[in-house]
């Protein structure tokens, strides 16, 4: 599938948005508004493994990924909030 870091907020609270490919059913959420800026974004989900995510894609870019629910150590990153998606996802990019 392809995607884009739609938001990169703080303590990686990620939200990114399916451009081509297919997630499954209810996977993403069709209509979603960030209440910090009022936006509106189409099929976004929220990133679950943020740990695992390459530090080198930035906002706005684009990136391709599958879906993995391989099992994984624990994540930890700090508590700050970020409105992301209620839909979240464990994804893997692809160089």
């Amino acid at each position: 599938m392809k995607g884009k870091l739609e938001i990169a907020g703080i303590c990686s609270n990620y939200t990114i948005r399916v451009l081509e490919g297919n997630p499954g059913t209810n996977a993403v959420e069709e209509n979603w508004t960030d209440e910090t800026t009022g936006k509106k974004y189409a099929d976004v989900f929220r990133l679950e493994n943020p740990c695992d995510f390459p530090a080198t894609i930035k906002q706005g870019d684009e990136f391709y990924f599958v879906i993995d629910s391989t099992s994984r150590p624990p994540c930890t990153v700090c508590l700050a909030y970020y409105p992301t998606p209620a839909k979240k996802l464990p994804i893997k990019v692809i160089p």
